[in-house]
């Protein structure tokens, strides 16, 4: 399946931020990319624009393909509850984002690869779609031939986020989700209303 392979310093300055994570190429060129840069004249940009601009960075961010994210829009509108948050919780639970959070991988990119080689299982079974939905209380592992990967090894080395929704042993290389996480504790910039608001025209 085709998933955007360019350059993501590019991308990042274009929003304004790191959303690929940490990238020294964005910190000493955080201005929007193209020949004047900063120079560049930007008039006021339209209602639409400002929407457009939020739903592909949340594209981006959570490495969607436009259907997708249309049609985790599409469950988010048809579960009771704040539609905007729901979208952000359902992006939050799939199964390559989860692997990105507990460390396992330094970016969501390596998360995705790490799933289709089916290095991860999910209750003990293999599942190498980086889309499976999570439900609370699956325990997410690297299967026991792909402990030893150098890959696997160094990202949990340098990994020290802690997420409450999530427990990562790392003895083990087992984790679980326990449950799916409130807005308040997402850590993403995203202005999730602004994608409704952009969907419901």
């Amino acid at each position: 399946m085709a998933r955007y392979t360019g350059p993501k310093t590019k991308i990042a300055r274009k929003f304004g931020e790191a959303i690929f994570g940490e990238d020294k190429n964005f910190e000493k060129r955080n201005f929007p990319p193209g020949q004047h840069g900063n120079a560049r004249r930007r008039g006021k940009k339209s209602e639409y624009a400002t929407q457009l601009m939020e739903k592909q960075k949340a594209k981006y961010t959570y490495g969607i393909l436009e259907r997708q994210f249309s049609n985790l829009f599409k469950q988010a509108q048809s579960s009771s509850g704040i539609t905007g948050e729901i979208l952000l919780q359902l992006c939050e639970s799939r199964l390559d984002n989860v692997v990105y959070r507990m460390g396992v991988s330094n970016s969501r990119s390596g998360a995705r690869q790490l799933v289709s080689h089916r290095h991860i299982t999910v209750n003990g079974e293999i599942v190498n779609i980086p889309s499976y939905s999570l439900k609370e209380g699956d325990v997410v592992a690297v299967r026991e031939k792909s402990k030893s990967l150098v890959a696997i090894e160094n990202a949990l080395a340098s990994s020290n986020n802690v997420y409450e929704w999530l427990t990562w042993n790392s003895d083990t290389k087992t984790g679980t989700f326990v449950k799916v996480p409130e807005r308040l504790q997402i850590p993403e910039n995203i202005k999730e209303q602004l994608i409704v608001e952009l969907y419901s025209k």
